[in-house]
């Protein structure tokens, strides 16, 4: 079932992108505690991530802040070392970057997407949610092909 408003975040392994390497992390517990802007996206360095979507909550970090997010993270089905790239690349040095390798996570909220007519295999949908001590409190996912409700603007204009 498809993870809601209220939920509590499942307990699924994710790995982030630190100097050292990295560095495994429990879902559950790494949310626990503060206000997380997450945003999903289909794939590292794919079109809409790297023009809109990236960019986007790497311009409005401040202004998130500002109205109670301690943190904004990007998640992605591509390993821990193509999202730390990708992150250099896009100068996000305020956005986690949390790799989701093998989908655990995107199978885990049940927000998954077949890619394979693409050749990319499963992968996340395209969401953001806000997560307030392990627990969604906002939650918008995009319909297939559109970039509207997960854009850090759109996030940014509920809070």
């Amino acid at each position: 079932m498809t993870i809601k408003v209220g939920d509590r975040l499942p307990a699924a392994t994710l790995v982030k992108v630190t100097p050292e390497g990295p560095e495994q992390v429990n879902a559950a517990d790494y949310f626990a505690g503060r206000r997380v802007a997450l945003f999903a996206v289909p794939g590292a360095f794919t079109p809409t991530c790297s023009a809109q979507h990236l960019p986007g909550f790497i311009a409005q970090a401040d202004a998130l802040k500002a109205k109670g997010v301690d943190e904004i993270a990007c998640t992605s089905v591509n390993d821990a070392f193509v999202m730390k790239a990708w992150g250099q690349v896009q100068g996000a040095g305020g956005v986690t970057m949390l790799a989701d390798g093998n989908g655990d996570f995107a199978k885990a909220v049940d927000l998954t997407l077949d890619g394979t007519k693409f050749g990319m295999g499963l992968r996340s949908q395209r969401y953001t949610m806000l997560v307030n001590d392990g627990v969604v409190e906002q939650l918008f996912v995009e319909a297939p092909g559109e970039f509207k409700v997960s854009s850090a603007e759109h996030l940014l204009s509920q809070l």
